[in-house]
């Protein structure tokens, strides 16, 4: 029988290509971590405090923020840590955890996604039924299962995982991932490695569904309706769509970034495409939002001010 050297901790050896800019490195993300905090922040507070923000855009807004939150404080905190501290060693149980959290938080992002396009249809396709079809009690259940469903769907996911013992404990990464921890095993895992990439590939398919049934329908109703309903749907649709798309550009970075052998490509690109989909979705979503709806904008004038205005201009 094999011998097998259970392997307890796990060495990220991506860090020690950071080494000669590791204060500069630190401090950048220092930075980005701070502001992500500042915005997502702001964005719930202005939304929780307003009970006029309490409607299904906004309260759906609010749960992309608290996930934004969720999914860099995930990383980011530790990153920094072994930045400042060069060790860059990080426990078998917790390295399970990040690739835990990190995988959740991009599954719920994407499933909140989904369930905003769908709030997007209804607006759009079924003004009249809109608080029927978006009453409090639905949209209470549809946040709810926006978090429990890919949450304990990808727990059943880790328990491959978890169950695998390892060899090798040098990770070329920054974080741990699911894909680069089976093929650390000490047997062959082809089977999980398979099973692993067709959960990952069906978990997201009804919300990729329901994102393209969405809007194949506002489509249909924009090329039916005159120009003043179609302006109004775009304006509608333009900011959620500029969402998905920024996400999806960062969910493809990373499966490019897992899935094929970037030694070629500069290291700094490397660790770009690695971080996009933690660190950009969670800057871009609130400020994009907080600067372009109007009724967001005017609650975050008021709070630094008091007034619908800050240092002299008018966010009304």
């Amino acid at each position: 029988m094999e011998n097998v050297s259970a392997v307890t901790s796990i060495i990220l050896t991506a860090y020690t290509e950071l080494e000669d800019h590791r204060y500069l490195y630190f401090i950048c993300l220092l930075l980005l971590y701070i502001l992500i905090l500042l915005v997502n922040f702001v964005v719930i507070l202005v939304i929780y405090k307003e009970r006029g923000l309490h409607e299904p855009m906004y309260l759906f807004i609010c749960n992309l923020a608290v996930n934004g939150l969720y999914g860099s404080t995930v990383l980011l905190p530790f990153m920094l840590g072994h930045l400042l501290s060069q060790n860059y060693e990080i426990s078998l149980n917790h390295c399970l955890l990040q690739v835990y959290g990190l995988f959740s938080y991009g599954i719920v992002e994407f499933t909140i996604l989904a369930v905003m396009s769908y709030d997007r249809y209804v607006a759009v396709c079924h003004p009249l039924h809109y608080n029927l079809l978006m009453s409090p009690r639905k949209v209470s259940a549809a946040i709810v299962l926006s978090w429990v469903v890919p949450c304990v769907y990808f727990a059943l996911n880790m328990i491959t995982t978890a169950r695998l013992s390892f060899c090798e404990k040098h990770l070329k990464e920054v974080y741990c991932s699911n894909f680069h921890l089976q093929k650390m095993s000490c047997f062959d895992t082809g089977v999980e490695t398979i099973v692993g990439l067709a959960l990952i590939i069906v978990c997201p398919g009804p919300q990729i569904a329901l994102i393209l049934f969405s809007y194949a329908q506002i489509l249909r109703v924009c090329l039916f309706a005159s120009k003043e309903p179609q302006i109004k749907a775009l304006q509608t649709c333009t900011l959620h769509l500029v969402t998905v798309i920024n996400y999806s550009v960062g969910v493809l970075f990373e499966l490019i970034h897992t899935s094929f052998d970037l030694s070629q490509v500069p290291y700094n690109a490397r660790l770009f495409l690695s971080l996009y989909f933690l660190i950009i979705p969670p800057l871009f979503n609130p400020v994009i939002y907080g600067i372009s709806i109007r009724a967001i904008r005017v609650q975050i004038c008021k709070l630094f001010s008091g007034k619908g205005e800050v240092n002299g201009l008018n966010c009304r």
